[in-house]
């Protein structure tokens, strides 16, 4: 029996405007997919509902590192627009705004650079090795073993103090509870700017949208062009007026439920539209024995967002660790305090624990979501949007892993981009800054 469509929302509406739109096209020739690219090429971006209002923030590019991750961790959201404070009080968007920072890629840079500088290829100037900009101040912070029951992090140390070079695996394992307590309270944490950091892992160029953009112009740039996030701009004051996540879409397309154009479209099932899109071989996953750092390791140098935990010599997901779980390593370092190495394991449970015992309600409580391969494109749509979750495993019917799905891979299976469609779109945008988020 059909769901019937939840009218009384703000997404249902854009979703019964899209209802009319498929209904008055009248050429037989088009297929479903452009009859829905015709839907959404006819919205502006301006029908999108709009997000909290605590979430349209942006951060001052000459914030530290610390700042930002207590503004975007006390606002509840994961990335926010970087806005130059050196640019002109009449300057327009483009020039005002210089990309868009996620939590997770402060996390993953400052652990890198403690990385990098634990094993020794990066030194201090004072060790009289010509260093400028970030190096310097990386090189001032270096990892070194110290006596029983943890490890430090040393501000102004030599390359005497360095020691030998090691290895991905001991510097993952070497970073404990006490080191992270240490990196958070350090001065690298606390006077590093964001503007710093721009063009690091997960840091997206400042690609914003006018209200008169249409929603196929938007869905292609969250799911074919890889953005996470896309501010709105006011061209009148050249201020952010809306933020479109992926999330919100996938939230916009559970509350279409019940339409036809979206049961036409959601009613098939994962291995119809080609899903999951990546091989069994291809995914990334961790032992839960081996060090948390390194999933986090793993996911920068993968280009991914998330990883399942396995059982050693299994292909059975115990657990899941995501990009955005790296903030409890920055904003509850307290946690880990008595743990010399982290284990994946370790995190997920003492994760866990911390939620439970502060009552917040996280989809990290929930285990591990799975579907398989029979299921519909709208079982998985009302899963993520249920579970607040951005991703979720495809298992055969023992529970082995198959594969991953994503926000992302939903909405590239809604549109499909028309041969020279953006133009000169990207003109001042692209080519992507290197290591760019995905």
């Amino acid at each position: 029996m059909e769901e019937s469509p939840r009218c009384s929302s703000p997404e249902a509406e854009v979703g019964l405007r899209v209802e009319d739109l498929w209904d008055s096209i009248q050429e037989p020739q088009l297929s479903p997919s452009e009859k829905l690219n015709s839907c959404f090429d006819s919205i502006p971006v301006s029908s999108f509902p709009p997000a909290p209002s605590s979430q349209v923030i942006d951060i001052p590019s000459d914030s530290s590192l610390a700042a930002a991750v207590e503004t975007l961790s006390k606002n509840k959201i994961f990335s926010a627009p970087v806005r130059d404070v050196e640019a002109e009080e009449d300057a327009s968007w483009i020039d005002k705004y210089i990309g868009i920072v996620e939590f997770a890629g402060i996390a993953v840079w400052l652990l890198h650079q403690s990385e990098v500088a634990a094993q020794g290829s990066v030194t201090c100037s004072a060790a009289g090795v010509a260093t400028d900009g970030l190096a310097a101040k990386v090189g001032s912070v270096t990892l070194k073993a110290s006596e029983p029951g943890g490890n430090a992090l040393h501000a102004g140390v030599g390359s005497d103090d360095v020691g030998s070079e090691k290895t991905d695996p001991e510097v993952a394992a070497s970073m404990g509870g006490s080191f992270l307590e240490t990196l958070t309270s350090s001065d690298f944490y606390k006077k590093t700017k964001v503007r710093d950091i721009s063009g690091s892992f997960r840091w997206a160029p400042f690609l914003a949208l006018q209200k008169s953009d249409s929603f196929l112009t938007m869905l292609l740039l969250l799911s074919k062009y890889r953005m996470k996030s896309l501010p709105v701009v006011d061209l009148g004051d050249g201020k952010i007026d809306n933020i479109i996540t992926q999330s919100a879409v996938v939230h916009m397309l559970a509350e279409c439920v019940g339409l036809h154009w979206f049961e036409n479209w959601g009613t098939k099932k994962l291995f119809e539209l080609g899903l999951p899109i990546m091989k069994p071989s291809r995914l990334v996953k961790l032992s839960g024995e081996e060090p948390v750092l390194k999933a986090f390791q793993l996911m920068r140098r993968k280009g991914i967002g998330g990883l399942p935990i396995v059982e050693a010599n299994s292909n059975k997901a115990i657990g899941n660790i995501s990009i955005r779980d790296v903030q409890y390593l920055l904003t509850a370092p307290e946690i880990y305090k008595d743990y010399r190495s982290i284990s994946a394991k370790d995190f997920v449970t003492l994760v866990k624990s911390y939620l439970k015992e502060h009552q917040e309600a996280s989809p990290r409580l929930l285990g591990v979501i799975t579907c398989k391969r029979d299921d519909t494109i709208k079982d998985i749509i009302l899963k993520l949007d249920s579970f607040k979750i951005h991703r979720i495993y495809v298992v055969d019917g023992e529970d082995n892993l198959e594969g991953v799905i994503t926000l992302r891979d939903i909405i590239s299976k809604l549109v499909h981009e028309p041969r020279g469609y953006f133009g000169d779109f990207f003109d001042g945008v692209v080519p992507l800054p290197q290591n760019s988020r995905v």
